[in-house]
């Protein structure tokens, strides 16, 4: 008890020394002043253009995002940041893909009896953006949440052949990861780079809920296409190795695990204990389905900002948000257009604040900055996938990506959550921007709501570039500390709501504070002569 007392004390000491070293960052004068170029008008009226009627949602391919991306390219271009885009350009085109199945028959093989299965019901197979016919005969095997990461001890591939076989998966993560190593592994393009890595031909996600039903995408699931025709960027495509991607309910899935003699509890509680419980099927599947295709033209918007250092101004820091929305879809209280003022208007409008307080500054930081602003985020992070894996910088060169999206600027801003920021160096520019905006830093208060991977900064991490995300806190004025109750009881009313919209709630002096503090973080990035790094043996640091 003494022991662990003494070692509580040290932890706490060496936390109040870093707290200390946090707020000793020194600033020009030339930057403090320039911290107060962003105007909270400003940042109104961006968001209040951006979310009109007029732009209709900005779904990518629309006239309403074409208007967006005129916006903000004018608005970019009158703050003294050039273009950076293909071509010496402010754009970078990006070719959506959308895919639809227009017919698909499964039927299970090597069973004692297999009455009929229904699409839709029993299972779904979602569209190939690659291949229009597909046709697939294969053995099946179970291979628990479909995860190889020995990195962090845990591989379900460990001691089975999958090659030429579909995988049956099941949705989670072993107790012992944290939120956002659990929200990478439970990436759809994560268990399906696994699966191909591992010689599968298919993957079938199975249901563990007797209840739910399935999610048949009948709008179509979306790619971004390489000028090839390859494909560049899926959520639901890997390789043409893996030539199914597919959904079975319980029924199907509990029926095969009983002819194994196994039980869907036992296998859910030996994965969540952190034990993989992979085994061979002694049945296949017999899959053919066909898929129908529609391109859809977008662009994603690049600017530059020079740095000063001769060597290291050919590096650079990237600060993006996300241009697009929903556009318009299924009415809610009578209203069907979808304005995205929160999300993500007000992360657009946080990065041109962060361009204004460049343009306040004549003495520009070491490395240079890009402003990155994002199409496809709300149609799976496709834009950033594939401004990550094909920038118009050499990828080499980008150091590091802060990202914006959705602040949720609803209330006073006096803490905050860094997702992403504690699997790299990044933590140190994080604390020491807050400490500086006297702003505390906390571990995410929302860990299952996956995050991190939902947002445009996962594109960043898992192409090599450290990044991170700032959220709110919970702190409040009123020491009760519960801010996310209430973002929760917001979220519920708005988010992915026509009612997002300019009258909803909004908090400008926390917007100007938000871009303030993405601003230091990344200017500290830009100034400081080493590149940012990946803590010893984390997850990413070995992609």
């Amino acid at each position: 008890m003494i022991r662990i007392g003494k070692t509580l004390l040290i932890l706490s000491l060496i936390s109040l020394v870093h707290a200390g070293f946090a707020q000793q960052i020194k600033l020009s004068a030339e930057v403090e002043q320039a911290l107060s170029k962003v105007d909270t008008a400003q940042f109104k009226a961006d968001i209040a253009y951006l979310a009109d009627d007029k732009l209709k949602g900005r779904a990518p391919g629309t006239e309403g995002f074409q208007m967006a991306v005129d916006y903000v390219v004018g608005r970019l271009k009158s703050m003294g940041v050039k273009p950076a885009g293909e071509n010496n350009t402010w754009l970078q085109e990006v070719k959506f893909r959308k895919a639809f199945v227009k017919s698909a028959e499964l039927s299970l093989t090597g069973q004692g009896s297999n009455p009929g299965l229904k699409a839709g019901l029993d299972y779904v197979i979602l569209p190939n953006p690659k291949t229009p016919d597909v046709t697939l005969n294969a053995q099946l095997a179970f291979a628990g949440y479909g995860t190889s990461e020995p990195s962090v001890g845990y591989d379900d591939y460990a001691g089975i052949d999958v090659k030429g076989k579909i995988v049956l998966v099941v949705r989670g993560a072993p107790d012992k990861f944290s939120s956002s190593v659990s929200a990478h592994t439970m990436n759809p393009t994560t268990i399906l780079k696994a699966a191909a890595d591992h010689g599968a031909v298919g993957v079938i996600i199975c249901s563990t809920d007797s209840a739910s039903r399935l999610n048949n995408p009948k709008g179509g699931t979306y790619s971004v296409m390489n000028k090839d025709g390859s494909v560049a960027i899926s959520r639901v495509y890997y390789s043409s190795q893996v030539k199914v991607l597919g959904l079975f309910n319980y029924t199907v899935f509990n029926s095969l695990l009983q002819q194994a003699g196994k039980t869907i509890p036992t296998i859910l509680a030996q994965l969540k204990a952190g034990q993989p419980g992979s085994f061979a099927i002694n049945a296949g599947v017999s899959v053919s389905y066909t898929s129908t295709y529609q391109d859809i033209l977008s662009y994603n918007v690049v600017g530059k900002i020079e740095g000063s250092d001769p060597k290291l101004k050919n590096e650079y820091v990237v600060h993006s948000a996300h241009l697009d929305h929903l556009g318009i879809g299924k009415p809610v209280e009578g209203d069907s257009l979808y304005n995205g003022a929160h999300d993500n208007a007000s992360g657009v409008a946080s990065v041109l604040g962060i361009a204004k307080i460049y343009n306040s500054i004549k003495h520009k930081p070491k490395r240079s900055i890009l402003t990155v602003l994002l199409t496809g985020e709300e149609l799976g992070d496709l834009g950033s996938g594939y401004f990550a894996s094909h920038p118009t910088v050499p990828v080499k060169n980008i150091v590091a990506d802060v990202n914006t999206d959705m602040p949720t600027i609803i209330a006073p801003l006096l803490s905050v959550t860094a997702l992403g920021a504690e699997h790299s160096s990044l933590i140190n520019q994080v604390n020491q921007a807050a400490g500086y905006l006297d702003l505390g830093v906390e571990p995410d208060p929302e860990p299952k709501q996956a995050r991190f991977t939902r947002s445009d900064q996962y594109s960043f991490v898992v192409n090599g570039i450290p990044a991170l995300h700032i959220k709110y806190g919970s702190k409040t004025a009123d020491g009760k500390n519960n801010l996310n109750e209430f973002v929760a009881e917001w979220r519920a009313k708005y988010y992915h709501k026509p009612q997002d919209d300019i009258n909803g709630i909004f908090d400008f002096a926390a917007g100007k504070k938000y871009a303030q503090l993405n601003f230091l973080i990344g200017y500290l990035v830009a100034q400081d002569d080493a590149r940012p790094t990946w803590n010893a043996g984390d997850i990413f640091a070995v992609k």
